[in-house]
This record gives structure tokens, C-alpha cells and sequence, in this order.
């Protein structure tokens, strides 16, 4: 008998949901219910400018709002559909916490990524647009190495427990 066991795509799946629904927690409270930022809000500000161009301003960031949500819930429905393919494969043993470390390893992912590229890189908004924003960028890439590493951890401490006493196999229905 092998002590090997499939987590592999209960993770995966767990990690691709996890990236669509931190996306989705960061546009709709940051971008939505506290307003601090925009996708493009660093280059097309909707603060401190006059009427007309608010107008235009307003309109793109709503656009390139809108793109990001797409990716989030396509990244939401393609872990939802791995997720759901590994519940159905008998050799997957179905644990809530590698599922929650996935997803906590997915939100943290998409921190950092988004954070680093976004925020450092391509300068394209802030958590905030203020003379600050590096405190709460810095913040923000520190949520998303705090939400990996819990992943990580819920997930290899669930990994040696499930190779020390493995689950029995449960029928897919």
C-alpha cells in the first residue's frame, strides 16, 4: 500500500478560487466601499482634477474595473470547476483545511502579484492615492505574504496528517 496521496488538485483548484475571490475582495472594498483606488487611478486620477476631466477619468477606470473583475470571476470559475473535479475524483481525500490553505495561499498569491506589479512596477494606482501610499502598499504586500504562508501551512500540516492516517475513500455521486 502507498502512502502517496493526490492533494494536488484539491490545491490547485483551491489556489485558482482563492486568486479570483481575493481579487474580488480588493475590487469591491477597495475599489467600491472605500474607494481609495481605481485600476488606473494613479495615471487617470478621480481626485483634485476638474469637472470634465473627472468625466473621462471616472470612465476608464470603471472599464479597466470592469476587465478586472472578468479575470476574477474567470479565475473563480475555473478554480470552482477543478475544485468540483477534484471532489468527484475518489483518489482526492476531501479535507477542509488543505481546501481553506488553498484558498489562502490563492488570495496571498494574488496579493503579492498584484501588489508587486501593479503598486511598484507599472504604477498604475496605490491601496491609496495619497502622499503615503507606500505604508499601505507595503501593508498590502505583507497581508498577501502573511495569507501564503498560512496556505502553505494549513496545507503541509494537513499533507503529513493525511499520509500518517490517510481518509478513506469517499464515493463521487
Amino acid at each position: 500500500m502507498s502512502n502517496t496521496v493526490i492533494t494536488q488538485p484539491l490545491i490547485t483548484g483551491g489556489t485558482m478560487l482563492g486568486i479570483g475571490l481575493g481579487g474580488f475582495v480588493d475590487g469591491i472594498v477597495f475599489h467600491q466601499l472605500l474607494q481609495l483606488h481605481n485600476m488606473l487611478s494613479a495615471r487617470f486620477p478621480v481626485r483634485d482634477v476638474e469637472v470634465r476631466t473627472l468625466a473621462v477619468n471616472l470612465e476608464i477606470n470603471m472599464f479597466w474595473d470592469g476587465l478586472f473583475h472578468v479575470f476574477c470571476w474567470i479565475m473563480a470559475a475555473i478554480g470552482l470547476a477543478m475544485v468540483w473535479n477534484a471532489v468527484r475524483n475518489p483518489h482526492v481525500p476531501l479535507s477542509t483545511r488543505t481546501f481553506v490553505g488553498s484558498l489562502s495561499l490563492g488570495w496571498g498569491l494574488f496579493n503579492l502579484v498584484e501588489g508587486v506589479i501593479d503598486h511598484h512596477l507599472l504604477h498604475v494606482h496605490h491601496v491609496t492615492e495619497t502622499s503615503g501610499h507606500l505604508v499601505w502598499d507595503l501593508g498590502f504586500l505583507a497581508s498577501g505574504a502573511a495569507l501564503l504562508l498560512l496556505g502553505w501551512g494549513l496545507i503541509r500540516a494537513d499533507r503529513t496528517l493525511l499520509i500518517a492516517a490517510p481518509r478513506a475513500v469517499w464515493p463521487a455521486s
